[in-house]
């Protein structure tokens, strides 16, 4: 499969015998940082918010992931990634994350994608897919033939005049309420599935449980532990048939 926009920073060769076979992947939101390594089965999690930076992310992750052990890190990122790592800072999270070498501070090789992408990544079983992300804010990926295209597709107006993340995102949830929300997301859905042609549509992010309806055609309901799935297929690495996602 070929990773568009993943930073391999820092990667150091890797003799065949080498390989790697343990990933912890780490999944950074809005609300919670979530960690889990392939042949475990329970994610481990600590808050996040606008406290959190990139030093805070390490203590944190070495807290959580203390008596796990792994040889490489797949960082699921709530911002733009180019070949360096992290190129813009999200705005719900503290500040430092552009430039900041994470290689060093994790002492492992490290791979880095956009966190909607990577959840886009474990979802992925074929096709043309477009990944929907319902959290702060919207989350999307494209994704054809395997083939990986990172989306903005929140920065697009809505009708309303708002920008889409802030109407299907949690703001859009609290101000118009959950009947209201659910049809103005299923209207997105439909509209995007077209736009993009995809034969196929996942949302996930932490709101798609409120989404209590039947979906259209073609739409499906992901999972947040997919984002998992998608860390260990970063470095090829297949999860146990019992892992999440």
């Amino acid at each position: 499969m070929e990773l568009a926009n993943v930073a391999r920073i820092h990667e150091p060769a890797r003799r065949p015998d080498e390989a790697v076979r343990r990933v912890l992947t780490i999944d950074i939101g809005g609300s919670n940082v979530k960690v889990l390594v392939n042949g475990e089965s329970e994610p481990r999690k600590r808050a996040s918010g606008k406290t959190l930076t990139p030093p805070r992310l390490i203590e944190l992750v070495r807290e959580l992931s203390a008596d796990w052990e792994y040889d490489a890190i797949a960082l699921g990122y709530p911002g733009l990634v180019g070949k360096a790592g992290p190129s813009s800072e999200p705005w719900n999270l503290g500040p430092g994350w552009v430039g900041f070498d994470f290689i060093a501070a994790f002492e492992r090789p490290v791979r880095i994608m956009n966190d909607a992408a990577m959840q886009a990544l474990g979802s992925y079983e074929g096709g043309r897919m477009l990944y929907l992300g319902l959290g702060t804010g919207l989350g999307s990926a494209l994704i054809v033939n395997g083939s990986i295209v990172d989306l903005e597709l929140g920065r697009l107006l809505h009708g309303s005049g708002e920008r889409l993340g802030d109407v299907v995102g949690r703001r859009g949830l609290e101000r118009l309420g959950k009947p209201a929300w659910r049809e103005v997301v299923i209207e997105t859905v439909e509209a995007m599935m077209k736009a993009f042609l995809a034969e196929s549509v996942v949302i996930g992010g932490g709101n798609a449980k409120r989404l209590k309806r039947e979906l259209p055609p073609g739409v499906r309901l992901g999972h947040n532990l997919t984002a998992f799935r998608g860390g260990f297929r970063l470095w090829n690495v297949e999860p146990a048939s019992s892992a999440p996602g």
